[in-house]
């Protein structure tokens, strides 16, 4: 019988054991830990949007009109008015067909990649793509072959060993939660056309951030078109709660009927949904928000950098300081924390050990004093246990 007790200790020698904080306040680039007001630098509201008025004004409206909760699944009584809108919205947005909504992004790797993918297909996806795609994969029963992070060379190796025949699908983060640095794509739909393969992008943390109008990895390597699935969330950047799958009307249609966790769950919120059409017209009527966004990362990025940080290859709002261990990074983190600077230690096994790290993340409403201080306490921090 598995011995909870022996199991917690385990994690808590390892600096593994994680906790609960209260948060006592809203999204934004302020909040209340546990009662200390603290600068957040751990959200992905990107944007801002979560707390925008307009965004709430709409999921108030929606509240008023639907009720909280949609009552079944889509295919029951759920699908509204609204969702329908979303759908259509977002399709146009992303330069597809069609788009499904999903109620998490984790719902819509999983049931997407079971649907399309099984036993006697071949799937290949990096290293550190976002555990919904490994679950999803593994679900399916697709023979799975992960690949070393960004490794094309690697990815060209396996792709020649490949039947020809067989069914096969290439999975990627667009930009990677953790790491914040980008996928290769266009070598990987080079790779994809060479072998007769399928590519499926989770668009996640891009989505609202990246390309020149924030519609994501695709539109910022120029790649329209030519990447058959995509997957985003509505809950980072759009500041909403949510996931889609953009693609071809066969493709829609066909998950529509095919995956389990978009057939078996009750259909997304309406005020979620209200709150992510807000969102999404905010993010095309006012590009200043993103532009905001941009400055601030630029001016933190060269700030952290002469501090003496390694932040990997990160080329977004994502900005990981590498410590290594465990141990120290939750010291870190401790330490800001004490200091009114929230940025929680990832460590093993959301990140490879030895690997541990403090993954700061910026938003549009930071202000320069709030990036100043977090650098000051970063330096300060840094240089007393050692790390600089």
């Amino acid at each position: 019988m598995l011995n909870f007790n022996e199991e917690i200790e385990d994690l808590q020698r390892k600096g593994l054991l994680r906790r609960l904080r209260q948060i006592e306040s809203p999204s934004s680039s302020r909040i209340v830990v546990e009662g200390k007001i603290c600068l957040n630098l751990s959200s992905n509201n990107y944007l801002g949007l979560s707390t925008h008025p307009k965004v709430k004004e709409a999921a108030s409206q929606a509240i008023q009109r639907y009720g909280i909760g949609t009552g079944a699944s889509a295919l029951i009584s759920g699908h509204t008015q609204l969702h329908q809108e979303l759908a259509e919205k977002i399709a146009q947005f992303k330069g597809t067909e069609a788009a499904l909504i999903f109620s998490t992004g984790y719902m819509a790797n999983v049931g997407t990649l079971s649907a399309l993918l099984g036993e006697g297909d071949l799937v290949y996806v990096d290293r550190l793509s976002h555990a919904s795609i490994i679950d999803g994969c593994r679900l399916s029963k697709a023979t799975l072959r992960v690949y070393p992070h960004r490794d094309t060379q690697s990815l060209s190796r396996h792709l020649k060993r490949a039947n020809p025949r067989t069914l096969t699908l290439i999975v990627t983060d667009g930009a990677f939660s953790m790491d914040g640095d980008l996928a290769p794509l266009p070598d990987i739909v080079e790779l994809a056309k060479q072998h007769g393969a399928m590519v499926m992008v989770d668009d996640a943390h891009a989505t609202g951030v990246l390309g020149p109008t924030g519609r994501g990895t695709i539109e910022h390597f120029v790649l329209e078109g030519q990447i058959p699935i995509q997957m985003g969330t509505l809950s980072k950047a759009l500041g909403a709660f949510g996931a889609y799958v953009a693609g071809s009307k066969d493709l829609i249609t066909y998950l529509i009927n095919r995956a389990r966790s978009y057939i078996y769950t009750t259909a997304l919120p309406t005020p979620m949904v209200a709150a992510s059409l807000a969102a999404l017209e905010l993010l095309q009527k006012e590009p200043q928000i993103r532009q905001q966004l941009w400055d601030n990362c630029s001016y933190y990025k060269q700030g952290i950098k002469t501090l003496g940080y390694d932040t990997l290859q990160s080329e977004t709002p994502i900005i990981p300081l590498l410590i290594g261990e465990s141990s120290l990074a939750l010291k870190v983190s401790e330490q800001l924390l004490a200091h009114g600077v929230y940025a929680p230690a990832i460590r093993p096994p959301t990140v490879p050990q030895g690997m541990a790290r403090i993954r700061t993340s910026l938003m549009s409403t930071h202000t320069r004093e709030d990036l100043d201080y977090a650098l000051e306490l970063l330096h300060k921090v840094g240089k007393g246990l050692g790390i600089l």
